[in-house]
């Protein structure tokens, strides 16, 4: 069982949540999940693990909070949105956490940032000094500002840049689904589940790829890039369903499923 053994072995843990995980019924966050998330992750954290977050759900938060600007399409209303619902993603999570005697962190970022080599040693820093502290940083892209030149564009990505940043051993993409199928099983009920990828150009040829839902910026395609871009530096990663029922003990105990992007072993 492979998901577990990388639980085990890892020390290091990036995991992504999108806004389809978060959102609760009428699109508000979903508190009771954040809460059993957070004491999960408190009990890695006892074990000895360092946990990162990358929280998609500012935008989902802000018009939880300020629904008469929920049919505004304007730039400006959306980054406002986010600068709202960033508080109250925040808020939520700092609750969730503060149960369990773990304090929180807050790193927003655009691709600017990634790029400037200051700024990268600087974030690398901060990301260690947090988790040397017993602190949970939550990254996520700073909306509030970003335009088409320095956005990253869905946190699948950022969640990998940022567990490279971190030099992270493990990689979780936490989403709305159980993992890659051969086609949406949604439509399809005959698609084939892939539990482990190691060539994940074979694996595109393979599959069909659809469209992000309506909350979230990204989908399969986003996830499998991501994937790929954690691995060509050593961080094998998972993507499953975040909304089950103790997803994250569940997948340490081998009972949830999950398709795994394996590192390549080198020939010897």
């Amino acid at each position: 069982m492979i998901i577990p053994k990388l639980f085990a072995e890892s020390r290091k843990i990036v995991f992504k949540f999108g806004s389809t995980t978060l959102a609760g019924d009428g699109g508000r966050i979903n508190t009771p999940f954040l809460a059993e998330f957070a004491e999960q992750a408190a009990g890695l954290i006892d074990r000895g693990k360092q946990v990162v977050l990358v929280s998609s759900g500012a935008q989902v938060a802000g018009l939880s909070t300020m629904d008469k600007w929920a049919r505004k399409r304007d730039i400006h209303y959306r980054q406002a949105l986010c600068a709202v619902g960033q508080v109250e993603l925040m808020g939520a999570w700092k609750q969730a956490f503060g149960s369990y005697g773990v304090h929180i962190a807050q790193i927003l970022l655009t691709q600017d940032d990634f790029g400037d080599p200051i700024r990268t040693l600087n974030m690398r820093n901060t990301l260690f000094t947090l988790v040397d502290e017993g602190i949970v940083p939550i990254i996520n892209e700073n909306d509030t500002v970003s335009v088409e030149e320095i956005k990253i564009g869905d946190n699948d990505t950022l969640a990998a840049q940022s567990a490279i940043l971190w030099s992270a051993d493990l990689l979780v993409l936490f989403s709305d689904i159980d993992g890659i199928y051969t086609e949406n099983p949604k439509e399809c009920p005959d698609a084939e589940f892939v539990d482990e990828v190691e060539d994940s150009a074979g694996l595109k040829g393979r599959i069909t790829l659809g469209s992000a839902n309506s909350f979230g910026t990204g989908g399969i395609a986003t996830k499998i890039a991501a994937a790929e871009r954690a691995l060509n530096y050593g961080i094998p990663t998972v993507i499953t369903n975040g909304g089950r029922p103790r997803a994250l003990d569940c997948l340490a105990a081998g009972t949830q499923r999950g398709t795994v992007f394996l590192v390549k072993e080198k020939p010897q």
